[in-house]
């Protein structure tokens, strides 16, 4: 895989050594930031583009196209996205161990270019968090042994004042003999791919922009076609292959919704469902399920958890399920945060 950047935009595509198949039968996607990229949650960002594909199809070879997206870090001074990723102000007091933790885990092998030395914007990964404050790390400078602290070091070599002495370092290049860059002369490198799991903050933030009515991603993808010209490829032109910039047209119908049979025991005995939705009031499925062991885990007031417990065991077995009226194990107070340890906890005691 590799990833090249034309004109502000990262391209992501397999490389095959025929140059038509490159240009045709390669799965490509494209991520534009004039296309749109939205902040999502600690220091990472949602950057818009577009999906393409060619695809044999009924009518002869199709060009398959359709929006995407993903997540990026954003492209910041260290120290921003440090404060962006703990939600406050850095220097009102130190570090704890757990803030070192979580910077630690979210900085490791992400590139970062230094700002001190000027037009020379040298890049380095970061394999880490140096174990010491900057004003008290010390380096060998030679093969004599001599030291030298970080501080010193930054102001005799580059005239640089380090301000934030009470910081850790990153440390950068090989594990065994680390450099240590001071967080203030880092900037994150930009079109970084962000590949760790998103919290679910993050996941609705992304979900809240992806999500498109149908009008809407028709008109950003006949905007993607104008975007790129395809009548102008070479490789196509060399084909004699022709790409219209109209999407295609295919015949379709929609099919009546079926009728729904319940149970000749309740109410209403079928119903139609319009704008594929229906209400179950009045109805009983013809074969329930049983339910004996059911759980509840609340977080609003006991009164209303329990209520709710009622109407639920109520509700199931009026519309012909054989449920269980009260929970195995009362209902439970716990923190949305701590929800998946609350449930394994749960399950060790049933």
């Amino acid at each position: 895989m590799h990833l090249k950047r034309f004109c502000r935009c990262w391209t992501l595509f397999y490389v095959s050594p025929h140059p038509i198949s490159q240009c045709l039968f390669s799965r490509l996607i494209l991520l534009f930031p004039v296309l749109g990229k939205q902040p999502l949650d600690d220091g990472l960002e949602s950057w818009h583009g577009f999906y393409r594909s060619i695809r044999p199809t009924q009518m002869g070879l199709s060009l398959n196209i359709d929006m995407s997206s993903t997540t990026l870090i954003e492209s910041l001074p260290v120290i921003d996205f440090v404060v962006k990723l703990l939600n406050r102000d850095v220097s009102s007091r130190p570090l704890s161990d757990a803030d070192r933790v979580k910077i630690n885990k979210a900085l490791r092998g992400i590139k970062v270019e230094v700002t001190h030395r000027g037009n020379m914007r040298r890049k380095y990964c970061i394999s880490g968090l140096s174990s010491q404050a900057t004003r008290e790390l010390m380096f060998c400078v030679d093969d004599r042994g001599t030291m030298k602290s970080v501080v010193e070091y930054f102001y005799e070599t580059y005239s640089y004042v380090i301000k934030h002495t009470q910081w850790p370092c990153l440390q950068v290049g090989n594990t065994q003999r680390p450099n240590y860059l001071p967080l203030e002369v880092c900037k994150i490198v930009e079109g970084q791919r962000y590949s760790k799991r998103l919290n679910e903050k993050q996941i609705t933030a992304l979900l809240k922009v992806t999500c498109q009515g149908p009008n809407q991603r028709e008109r950003a993808i006949s905007y993607t076609v104008e975007f790129n010209p395809y009548a102008d490829d070479k490789y196509a032109k060399e084909f004699g292959i022709k790409i219209s910039p109209n999407m295609a047209h295919i015949e379709a119908r929609v099919l009546p919704a079926p009728l729904l049979k319940y149970r000749d025991s309740g109410r209403e005995k079928d119903c139609l469902p319009r704008v594929g939705q229906w209400n179950m009031m009045n109805k009983r499925v013809v074969n329930g399920g049983t339910v004996r062991s059911w759980i509840c885990i609340r977080n609003i007031q006991d009164t209303v958890a329990r209520d709710f417990c009622c109407e639920l065991a109520k509700m199931c077995i009026k519309s012909g399920m054989d449920f269980n009226r009260d929970p195995i194990v009362p209902v439970v107070s716990a923190n949305p945060q701590q929800l998946a340890q609350t449930i394994m906890d749960l399950c060790k005691v049933i």
